[in-house]
């Protein structure tokens, strides 16, 4: 592209009043202009390549787009769409070009909605989200949420509009299969907390059957005698109905012993009554640990919850523990009293299996009331074991953490304890105690009166 000056040559004949010089100057500045066009071509050519590049990457972009794109002009006839449209509606980029945006619609609201959103979009912010139905290349109503925003010329005046959706579609399932596995988690977390109830429950099946074995036994011991007694009593009115004479009559009564039996029944009635009823508390106590708990929450009294669980956790035990309890009125939380009580029993057991072996196992139980601050309820469970290694201490809540021997525990019970108290908006701590044991603290907000 360059140009050998040798091969300018000076003209033959000279003009008049033009000397060599000025010809000299007139081919110099030919240079001038000859050089600068060659440079602006170089940077018109690199300037192209810049451009080639850019509508390369515009279009990669566009094609890369899950999303949909419609470049319409003022009219709103489609100018331009990318990669994600055609594949959505089964149609080539050339047949869709020159069609009108709402012939894409799959009805007539959405058609209308699309009109007026063209029509009121204005300015360089300007921008509607709408939810229109697209027909798809199966000829189905497609959900698509859409945005309209104007496009605007160098001058600023609008040329057209710019439509951008994303099918709904996809969103929708995967929000609903987000939905479905969240709603069986929800169902597996429910039947994990009531196996860990049932598997505390089964630790204490020799507590329930001797619990349940003394007044079943005394009521039976009632209605044997109840029996004999109702045996003498045919007897005796048979010799009434017979009218047996009043010498044998007196005889018979000595040695059936009516009187004894007449003043005997309404104790062996209030007696055997009294052992049902005690039956039955026993079951309607075990049925209310056993049910599924619902989300519903209500005041609760955590002493005689404590009680029970103080009660259930001594029964199963093969030794006794000496428990001191220290219950304070008026501790009353919001929530639901079975998980409230699993949480303590969990909490008993823990401190009963740490002090197996100890010469003097003792558990302290505090209840009280704590007014600085948000009003909240506190209780404490001690124990004089060997207390928790610091190793431990981390890791005590984590689920299926356990020290306990194979087969002993699960380790979730202080897992699902910690989860209920959050649920509860309470806070469950672990930590070693100064005199030594093990010293676990539960946090419940008061209910409000």
């Amino acid at each position: 592209m360059s140009r050998d000056r040798s091969r300018i040559e000076a003209p033959a004949a000279t003009l008049d009043g033009v000397d060599e010089s000025t010809w000299l100057d007139v081919i110099q500045k030919m240079d001038e202009v000859y050089t600068r066009l060659i440079a602006d071509e170089v940077e018109l050519e690199k300037k192209n390549a810049e451009l080639e590049q850019s509508q390369q990457f515009i279009l990669s972009v566009l094609g890369a787009m899950s999303d949909v794109l419609i470049v319409c002009d003022g009219q709103g006839r489609i100018e331009q769409v990318n990669a994600g449209l055609c594949q959505l509606v089964g149609r080539s980029e050339e047949s869709l070009c020159g069609v009108r945006f709402v012939e894409l619609l799959a009805d007539d609201g959405s058609a209308a909605m699309a009109r007026a959103a063209m029509a009121q979009v204005d300015g360089v912010n300007a921008r509607q989200g709408i939810e229109l139905q697209l027909l798809d290349r199966t000829g189905q109503a497609v959900p698509v949420d859409a945005s309209c925003a104007p496009r605007l010329g160098g001058n600023g005046k609008r040329l057209g509009t710019v439509w951008v959706g994303r099918p709904m579609a996809e969103l929708k399932r995967a929000y609903h299969e987000l939905r479905s596995a969240h709603e069986a988690l929800k169902r597996t977390q429910q039947q994990l907390l009531h196996s860990e109830k049932m598997a505390s429950l089964g630790q204490l099946v020799a507590g329930v059957a001797h619990e349940l074995n003394n007044p079943i036994s005394f009521v039976l011991g009632n209605v044997h005698a109840l029996r004999k007694y109702c045996e003498r009593l045919q007897v005796y009115l048979q010799a009434l109905q017979d009218r047996v004479q009043d010498d044998e009559i007196d005889v018979l009564r000595r040695r059936l012993r009516v009187e004894h039996l007449l003043s005997d029944l309404p104790s062996l009635i209030e007696g055997t009554l009294e052992g049902a009823q005690r039956t039955a508390d026993i079951v309607q106590g075990l049925k209310r640990f056993s049910a599924m708990d619902s989300e519903e929450r209500r005041p609760v009294d955590l002493v005689p919850v404590i009680e029970r669980a103080i009660h259930w956790v001594q029964k199963g035990r093969p030794s006794p523990v000496q428990v001191h309890w220290a219950p304070q009125c008026g501790c009353t939380v919001l929530g639901s009293a079975g998980q409230l009580q699993q949480v303590m029993m969990n909490l008993l057991q823990n401190a009963f299996d740490a002090v197996a072996g100890v010469p003097q196992p003792t558990v302290w139980v505090e209840l009280r009331s704590i007014d600085d601050g948000p009003p909240r309820v506190q209780v404490t469970v001690r124990d004089n074991g060997p207390g928790i290694a610091a190793e431990h201490l981390l890791r005590i809540f984590d689920p299926f953490f356990t020290t306990k021997p194979i087969g002993k525990g699960t380790g979730l019970g202080l897992s699902i304890s910690y989860g209920i108290v959050e649920q509860h908006g309470g806070r469950l701590s672990a930590a070693n105690a100064e005199g030594g044991g093990a010293l676990f603290v539960l946090e419940l907000p008061c209910a409000r009166t």
